[in-house]
């Protein structure tokens, strides 16, 4: 099956849709505390809607701070980027009360095509824990060597339907919608970085792996799927 080859328009409109739906959420909940602010008199109220106000406002700031970095252009051509802010910005968007990141990586500069797979490769494996866990980020190697591996680990540990096909860009029906895009970015990201990304999927948990490209690779990543999973 060939690679789906998506219109450079519908791609930016999509990611664009991808990162308004990241970021809607909070300075909503920024606009509902300030309208609390002007009408409320009571000091409890004024308290919690201040809470809310910061709360949301680091919320909304984490959250485009990592579109920077995994969707954005993070410098211009052939730019490397500092692995301490791509883990920097991955704490700040999924270390809550509910998920843990555990960075296991020298502080180096990297091709920014490699940061930004990293990067997106954990919007997936933090979309497989939905209740929660740990993510485990380890990478190996320099250069040509790079080695990306993500352990996710949580109750109720599964893989959505769909993304082994959007990252090796081979969607259903041939078709990307907003929901998809951000798996079909990943596999972009990984080809144009000459990396090759495999799944595993258990109801222990979920394995990304993502290395270099054998010459002659096939596009489509690897899943293994155990008869006990999803």
């Amino acid at each position: 099956m060939s690679i789906l080859a998506l219109d450079p328009l519908d791609l930016a409109a999509l990611l664009c849709s991808r990162v308004c739906h990241d970021v809607i959420s909070p300075v909503g909940a920024i606009v509902n505390g300030l309208e609390v602010l002007e009408d409320e008199k009571d000091p409890e109220m004024r308290n919690f809607a201040i809470d809310l106000i910061k709360k949301s406002a680091r919320t909304a700031s984490a959250r485009l701070q990592f579109c920077r970095l995994a969707f954005g252009a993070a410098g211009s051509a052939g730019a490397s980027i500092d692995t301490g802010d791509a883990e920097n910005v991955a704490r700040g968007l999924f270390s809550d009360d509910r998920t843990k990141i555990v960075w296991n990586a020298a502080r180096l500069l990297m091709p920014k095509n490699k940061v930004k797979l990293i990067l997106n490769l954990c919007i997936i494996a933090a979309a497989a824990i939905p209740r929660g866990g740990v993510i485990e980020v380890t990478i190996t190697g320099e250069g040509d060597t790079t080695a990306i591996r993500l352990d996710a680990k949580g109750p109720n540990a599964r893989l959505a339907h769909g993304i082994p096909a959007l990252l090796a860009g081979t969607p259903e029906n041939d078709s990307v919608d907003a929901h998809g895009i951000q798996a079909f970015y990943a596999g972009l990201v990984a080809r144009a970085a000459n990396m090759h990304v495999a799944i595993e999927a258990s109801p222990e948990g979920v394995v990304i792996t993502a290395d270099a490209a054998p010459p002659e690779a096939a596009p489509a990543p690897a899943v293994e799927t155990p008869a006990a999973s999803v």
